[in-house]
Parts: structure tokens; C-alpha cells; sequence
């Protein structure tokens, strides 16, 4: 059997479906577009000027030239996955269905941030890991999946209560905010490690600026390697994980954490509904982070039954999606 997934990738999480499915002995190849961008600094400047003045992005043609060409190269395949179809143009989609008789895609986006409603129906099967949109478009169901190999709680040294690593963005610092002072008045340790190209004017005020010692917050413009992320995960009890606007499904930290026996703090309610639910795993906060406590930190993580953590690793996820 031959499978291609083609995806944008920026983290590195899609790799890991390509690699479970070569375990099973599939043929499988991963289309990857984010490695593809400017030669150099003159089509940087072209492009700059073409979005300006044509309204056409020059970058965004290229990559899906690429996402054709491969194709091409590769020939027919048994079954092609889409993650996140905002990235293709309607006619690009078009042509890639050519190359399967079974195209799946999965929104890792809900539909009310990244609106993709008028490229649906080239699809055979879309899953959503948004639960308002599969109950109200009959998407399959499915969340995103355990990549990490598991790792015991027993295994690992944490010298930190708290561990958050997150894109910049706005709305989502004045609760970083509200959360920073909660958490050092209940003397915690943590970190906070905001990036994006937006934080230099952050770092430059923390020139400035003296910041309490527990406070550890990091403002960086260089994104964290995918290789990187475990080693900052083990350092702590818990990992934080908040919730981007008009977003109901889990993100990849939930499944971090189960990977490495670590609590969760959220600011998504809908994480209760989940069979891995334990209150004594998982902390939910409310909109003034009243409920957060000392003593959820100090008590230890409680395992999670094998069959149900079975049920989100990447091995049972490819299972569901290419129905092997």
C-alpha cells in the first residue's frame, strides 16, 4: 500500500504519522512545504512587492508547485492526507485528488479560526479534533495523538512546578499575566517561554527590568526544536496549556503529557468530557485562575489504564485514519 501525507509541518508532529505508518510496512511519504521558501533575498523582496501590488503570493505558489510535483514523482497512491487544507488553493486540491481514489484531510484548526468550508467537499473523509465542529458537520471524530515514547514519572527529576511554551499572542498574554501573579503568590516554580518575532519588544523591556527569580519567564524569537521540547517537559510537574480562541479540541499538549506522566493545567473546559479525565491529573481553570492550588502539585500523577491510553497514540491514530 502507498500513502503520502502532505502538510505544512512548521512543529514536526507530522513526521511522526509517516514513521508509524513505515513501521507497519506501508510505503509512506511525507510532502512536507515548509521547507520550501525564498532562494534568497531577491525573491524575498518579489514577493513582498507581488502580495502588495498583485495580491499574489509568489511563496505560496511555489509550494504548491512542489506539493504537484512530488506527486508526480511519487505516482498513484492508495490513500492521500491532507492535514489543514487552508494551505492549498481549490484547483491545487483538485489535482492532488488525481493521484487517489481515497483523499482525507484533518483540521487540527476548528472551522471558526480557519474557515476552510468551500474545499470540504473534494474530500472523501474529514476528521476534526474539534468537537464543536464534528457535532455540527458529522466530521470523524479524533483527536491529535501521542508521539512522545512513554517516559514514567518515576524516571524523571522535576525542579519546577509549572512548564508553559507557547506562540506569541495578544489576547492570550493577559492571562499569562493574570496566571504569573497567582502563581508566585503561591510561591510555585515555573517557566513561561512566549515565542515568536513579535517578543523582541518584550526581551528588550527585561533588559530593564529586574524579574523575580521564580518568575522565569522567557520572551524568544528562534522557535524550540521538536527535539528540544521533551527535555523542557521533564523539568516539570505539570505543563500549561491554554486554549486559542474559537478552539473547543486539545492541543498536542494534553498528549505530551500523558506520554510523560505530567499534570495539566487548561483553560479548556471541554477536556472533561475525555475518558482520561482524573481531577487529580488535570487542573481546570476558571477565568481568574482562583481554583489554582499548591496542592495539586504535590501530589502524585496517577496513572492512566493502558487500553485508554492505547487509544491516543500515533500506532491506533493511522489505524483510524487509513482504516489499516
Amino acid at each position: 500500500m502507498k500513502i503520502c501525507v502532505i502538510s505544512y509541518d512548521f512543529w514536526d508532529y507530522d513526521k511522526h504519522i509517516v514513521e508509524a505508518l513505515c513501521r507497519k510496512g506501508i510505503d509512506a511519504h511525507h510532502i512536507r512545504i515548509s521547507k520550501i521558501s525564498h532562494s534568497n533575498f531577491n525573491e524575498r523582496a518579489v514577493n513582498a512587492l507581488s502580495k502588495t501590488f498583485l495580491k499574489k503570493n509568489l511563496k505560496k505558489e511555489k509550494r504548491q508547485k512542489y506539493v504537484l510535483d512530488s506527486l508526480q514523482k511519487l505516482g498513484y497512491q492508495d490513500q492521500i492526507l491532507v492535514l489543514n487544507p487552508d494551505t492549498f488553493d481549490l484547483s491545487t486540491l483538485e489535482n492532488i485528488k488525481k493521484y487517489t481514489d481515497r483523499l482525507i484531510t484533518y483540521l487540527y484548526d476548528s472551522l471558526e479560526r480557519v474557515p476552510v468550508e468551500d474545499k470540504l467537499h473534494i474530500f472523501d473523509k474529514i476528521f476534526s479534533f474539534d468537537k464543536v465542529d464534528v457535532e455540527k458537520h458529522g466530521f470523524g471524530k479524533l483527536t491529535n495523538y501521542i508521539y512522545l515514547p512513554y517516559t514514567p514519572a518515576a524516571l524523571q527529576t522535576p525542579k519546577m512546578d509549572l512548564f508553559y511554551i507557547t506562540s506569541y499572542d495578544n489576547k492570550r498574554l493577559s492571562f499569562i499575566r493574570m496566571l504569573v501573579k497567582k502563581l508566585m503568590s503561591l510561591d510555585l516554580k515555573f517557566q513561561i517561554m512566549i515565542i515568536g518575532k513579535k517578543t523582541w519588544k518584550h526581551k528588550l523591556k527585561n533588559v530593564f527590568i529586574n524579574l523575580p527569580e521564580n518568575l522565569f519567564l522567557v520572551f524568544r524569537m528562534k522557535k524550540v526544536s521538536h527535539e528540544e521540547l521533551p527535555d523542557h517537559y521533564k523539568g516539570a510537574k505539570a505543563l500549561l496549556d491554554l486554549r486559542r480562541e474559537g478552539q473547543y479540541g486539545l492541543s498536542f499538549r494534553a498528549f505530551e503529557a500523558m506520554a510523560l506522566e505530567k499534570k495539566i493545567v487548561t483553560d479548556n473546559e471541554s477536556i472533561k468530557t475525555y475518558d482520561f479525565y482524573n481531577p487529580n491529573n488535570i487542573l481546570v481553570l476558571d477565568h481568574s485562575c482562583g481554583d489554582l492550588d499548591k496542592s495539586f502539585f504535590e501530589k502524585p500523577y496517577e496513572k492512566i489504564p493502558e487500553d485508554i491510553y492505547y487509544k491516543y497514540t500515533v500506532d491506533n491514530w493511522v489505524k483510524k485514519v487509513f482504516d489499516i
